[in-house]
C-alpha cells in the first residue's frame, strides 16, 4: 500500500551509504554472492540476500555470508580467512592501500546523490551526517573522493557496534546536536536493520523526535514487496530514490 506523503522538518538528517548513497548491487551484494559461492559452489541471487537482510539481523555482510553459508549446508569457513577473501572480492588490493591500487568491485559503484544534495540540505538549515555499516575505507571513499564532502561527519564499521543497536546513531545525534537536545532527528536508510535502529534509538532516548524513513535500493525488482517490507519494520515513510528526500523536508 503505498503512503501519502508527510512533510517533515528535520533538525538532524542521518543516512545509511549503502543501498542509500551508492547502488552496491555490484560491489558489496556481488562480494557476498562471489564469496558465497567460493566457499560453497553456490551463487545466491539478490532475491536470496535481500530475503537474509529482510530479518533485520544481518547489515554486516561478512555475517551475512557466513550465514547463507550455514543456511546453505556447507562447511564455515574462519570468519578472517572469509574476510579476506571478502575483501579481494571488494576492494582488490589493501582497504588501507591508495585507492588508486584497487581493482575490486568498489570501482563499480554508482551514485545515488551528487554533492549538490548535500549542500541543499545544508542550505535548509539540516546537519547531516551517515551512519554506516560500511568499511571505513569504502566509506571515506565515497563520501570525500567520489563526492567530494569535506571531513563529513561518520559513524562507520567498528566505530560502534553493528546496527540494529542505535549506539552509532544516538552518538552521531548528539554531536551534531552540539550537546544540546536535538529537534527531530530522521534517519535514512534500505533495510529492515536500519528501520529497527531507529526504533531502538527511540527506546533508549524517548525524550528526542525521531524519524525512519526508507529508501528502496535501485537493484530491487518486487519494489511493492520491498516497501511493505520496511513498513511493516516500523518506516514512517518509504522512499523511491533518496533524491525525492528533498521533496518531503519541509
Amino acid at each position: 500500500m503505498l503512503q501519502c506523503p508527510i512533510l517533515i522538518s528535520p533538525t538532524i538528517l542521518l543516512l545509511d551509504i549503502d543501498g542509500v548513497i551508492r547502488d552496491v548491487a555490484g560491489s558489496y551484494r556481488r562480494a557476498v554472492q562471489e564469496t558465497v559461492q567460493h566457499y560453497s559452489g553456490w551463487f545466491p541471487t539478490a532475491v536470496d540476500i535481500d530475503a537474509l537482510k529482510g530479518e533485520g539481523a544481518w547489515n554486516n555482510d561478512w555475517d551475512a555470508s557466513l550465514e547463507l553459508l550455514r543456511r546453505f549446508g556447507a562447511e564455515l569457513p574462519d570468519r578472517q580467512a572469509l574476510i579476506n577473501v571478502f575483501s579481494g572480492f571488494y576492494f582488490g588490493g589493501n582497504p588501507e592501500g591508495p585507492p588508486e591500487e584497487w581493482t575490486g568491485f568498489i570501482r563499480d559503484e554508482p551514485l545515488l546523490v551528487d554533492a549538490d544534495f548535500f549542500a541543499e540540505l545544508s542550505r535548509r538549515g539540516i546537519r547531516w551526517g551517515f551512519v554506516s555499516g560500511a568499511e571505513p575505507p569504502s566509506a571515506r571513499f565515497v563520501l570525500k573522493r567520489r563526492l567530494g564532502l569535506n571531513d563529513p561527519p561518520l559513524i562507520a564499521m567498528g566505530d560502534a557496534p553493528d546496527k540494529p543497536d542505535p549506539s552509532g546513531l544516538i552518538r552521531l545525534a548528539k554531536q551534531l546536536s552540539r550537546d544540546e537536545i536535538p529537534g527531530t532527528v530522521a534517519y535514512l536508510g534500505d533495510t529492515v536493520a536500519d528501520i529497527h535502529t531507529v526504533l531502538n534509538a527511540r527506546s533508549r532516548c524517548p525524550d528526542w523526535d525521531w524519524i525512519s524513513l526508507g529508501v528502496i535500493p535501485p537493484h530491487v525488482r518486487r519494489r511493492a514487496d520491498y516497501r511493505s517490507q520496511l513498513q511493516a519494520a516500523g518506516a514512517e515513510q518509504v522512499l523511491e530514490t533518496t533524491l525525492s528526500l528533498l521533496e518531503l523536508i519541509a
